[in-house]
């Protein structure tokens, strides 16, 4: 079983990878963004860390609720509003304790749906959202099936990859990077960069923990 005993380790292991990324990243962001999302993100990191402690004694609805809280209130820019979206929508769309595939799937596509209302945006337009709506539709189309969660695992990261990637040749169409028009093509997004970065992160954590002796 999946608990919140694992947060710490997950906020230091994305805390790590987006300070190893942050030069890539930050290049990324200077080409079609404003060039703060790294130091906005890191931001809110920072925060968690201080109070990783705290929210590995919740249940997940209540730690989902408290860092959302947490990101509204230290991210700036737009990822601010829609992390802190997404993970305020996860934990008012779940109602288990333990984090269980069915019941996060639905939870999860709940909570992306929040965000596309919140960012008034969808798939194909350059954005992180080209990230997480693949990983929520193949999230789905599992949840009620037999499965092996290190395969999930393993499948949640690829899926993550080709969404950052699919970035690469989408005309950007929403933030600075919308003014750009065709210059934007041939650069991949840096909040979808980031977000596969994360969740790519938390993968590797799971599976350590799936591979730890109980």
């Amino acid at each position: 079983m999946i608990t919140t005993h694992l947060l710490p380790q997950i906020i230091t292991a994305i805390v790590a990878v987006i300070e190893n990324n942050a030069e890539e990243v930050t290049q990324l962001d200077q080409i079609i963004g404003d060039g703060d999302h790294v130091t906005n993100l890191q931001r809110g990191l920072e925060a968690l860390v201080l109070q990783q402690d705290e929210l590995s004694l919740l249940d997940w609805p209540k730690a989902w609720q408290k860092i959302g809280m947490i990101l509204m209130s230290s991210v700036g820019g737009a990822s601010g509003s829609l992390y802190a979206t997404l993970f305020m929508a996860l934990s008012k769309a779940s109602n288990e304790t333990e984090l269980k595939l069915p019941t996060f799937a639905v939870a999860f596509n709940e909570a992306v749906d929040a965000v596309k209302k919140r960012g008034k945006s969808k798939a194909g337009e350059k954005t992180l959202l080209d990230v997480y709506i693949p990983l929520s539709e193949y999230l789905m189309s599992v949840a009620n099936k037999e499965f092996d969660l290190q395969s999930i695992l393993n499948e949640v990261s690829l899926v993550a990859i080709k969404g950052m990637e699919s970035t690469r040749d989408m005309l950007a169409t929403k933030g600075r990077a919308s003014f750009l028009e065709e210059r934007s093509l041939g650069h991949i997004d840096a909040g979808a960069k980031t977000a596969q970065l994360m969740i790519c992160t938390i993968v590797d954590v799971l599976t350590k923990d799936l591979a730890t002796p109980a």
